[in-house]
């Protein structure tokens, strides 16, 4: 689940930190960068690990910054596929359950991949598992076990679909219309699950 990945990089320390010893402010500066925040196709970064590497540090021009190039390892969050992980319910739909750990929320496990008799109930907005002359629900708040089938990374690249509108309606004196988020959103790492399988599932449903 948590793998040590070795970056390499250039951290710019600002004069703020020249009164901390020098390998404290690196150090300060690659976890502001970094700790998490998701890198595409690395996974989830949680904190630094240990400094391999530094140069010596040169003062830009106009701004005071100095430059360092360095080479650390962080501790990044990314299971591998088949992991086995604890998480907790969040919110149910027709098309599967989300899920989240305490440090990261982005999980989906689709309907197809649910016990074989799972129900989606719209009225309790919940799935429910039938199976013989049991039912079982998929409660919210829930620990569950799941099987990790997958990831996916989507492009973060921001775009501004409302800043020519902004300022035609700046131009009037008019204000600005609030834009609301996109409905198509989709987080930067998600990792797609199952538990569709023995031992997978609600946690009571096994004890």
């Amino acid at each position: 689940m948590f793998i040590l990945t070795k970056f390499a990089d250039l951290v710019q320390i600002s004069p703020d930190d020249f009164r901390k010893q020098s390998h404290v402010a690196i150090e300060d500066n690659i976890n502001a960068k970094y700790a998490n925040k998701v890198v595409q196709k690395i996974g989830l970064c949680i904190c630094l690990w240990d400094l391999l590497w530094a140069s010596e540090g040169l003062i830009g021009n106009g701004d005071g910054m100095v430059n360092v190039n360095v080479e650390f390892r962080m501790v990044v969050f990314r299971p591998f596929k088949t992991e086995v992980i604890v998480a907790r319910i969040t919110n149910q739909s027709s098309q599967g359950i989300f899920l989240a750990t305490d440090f990261f929320d982005d999980i989906f496990v689709p309907w197809t991949e649910l016990p074989e008799g799972s129900e989606f109930e719209p009225a309790e907005n919940l799935w429910v598992w039938k199976e013989d002359d049991q039912v079982m629900y998929f409660d919210n708040n829930e620990m569950v076990r799941f099987r990790v089938i997958a990831e996916e990374w989507h492009d973060q690249t921001p775009t501004k679909p409302g800043e020519a509108a902004a300022l035609a309606a700046a131009a009037v004196g008019e204000a600005p219309a609030e834009q609301p988020a996109p409905a198509n959103y989709k987080p930067p790492y998600q990792i797609i699950g199952s538990m569709n399988g023995p031992g997978l599932g609600c946690c009571l449903w096994w004890e």
